[in-house]
């Protein structure tokens, strides 16, 4: 059976102790931090101690791009404290990109160089995408662009990548051992879950989610597969038919 994660951005308007009771009463084995679960060295040792509480780790983390290249001391004593496997940068640096204006080459030269203090700490390090990055760029995407060194890795959103009007099969196909997480997150049908910005619990909407988990194993290293939702009115709600979708995939 497989060890699901939870991203904790999707419990950002809740209590984090309450949260952290929650997912490891649920079944989860790991989560997933953001970054302003790090702000300073006592929140991170608060979190720690939370998490062995309700026997959970924090097996990878997003960090911003400014905080990886930046801070990659305490980026690193974090990713220690914590016992993480990976540090993925969950966007691109600035709004441009997002608007089709940022230069994504020198983004990803960028993100190459910065990967390689995570490398020789032995941690895994790549990007996590949403739908910006699968525009076409001349016959490649910015996706491409950004794993192409051997050093950066993906942690595939798969949900964005339909959001984008891709194939994830597809894309898993093509990418392959480039993937070391995914998050699993679903899509509303049209019209519905208008107050949850059309996102749905994994299971409950429109993606064929046993397709692209059985997909996701056979043809890629993901280790960690992390439930998301970007805004749920409910997060009890999310959480708990989530992992109980998804021990059926």
């Amino acid at each position: 059976m497989t060890d699901f994660s939870y991203q904790l951005y999707s419990s950002r308007n809740w209590d984090l102790a309450d949260t952290l009771k929650l997912v490891g009463g649920l079944g989860y084995k790991y989560v997933e931090g953001y970054g302003g679960l790090y702000a300073d060295p006592e929140k991170v040792e608060t979190l720690k101690a939370s998490l062995a509480k309700n026997g959970l780790q924090m097996k990878t983390g997003h960090f911003g791009f400014d905080m990886v290249a930046g801070e990659t001391a305490r980026v690193l004593d974090i990713a220690k404290s914590l016992d993480m496997d990976g540090v993925f940068v969950p966007a691109p640096p600035s709004p441009e990109y997002r608007e089709g204006k940022g230069d994504w080459d020198a983004f990803a030269a960028q993100m190459a160089e910065a990967s390689k203090p995570y490398l020789d700490a032995g941690l895994q390090f790549g990007y996590h995408n949403h739908h910006w990055e699968w525009e076409d760029l001349g016959g490649t995407n910015a996706i491409e662009k950004i794993t192409a060194t051997p050093g950066v890795q993906l942690e595939m959103d798969v949900a964005w990548v339909v959001r984008a009007g891709q194939d994830p099969i597809a894309w898993i196909d093509k990418l392959g051992d480039k993937i070391v997480a995914a998050h699993v997150k679903d899509i509303a049908p049209a019209g519905e879950c208008l107050d949850e910005d059309g996102w749905a619990d994994a299971g409950e909407g429109t993606m064929d989610w046993p397709a692209i988990m059985a997909a996701l194993k056979s043809k890629t290293n993901a280790a960690h597969f992390v439930m998301e939702h970007d805004n749920p009115s409910d997060h009890t709600r999310f959480a708990t038919r989530s992992i109980a979708n998804a021990r059926k995939f």
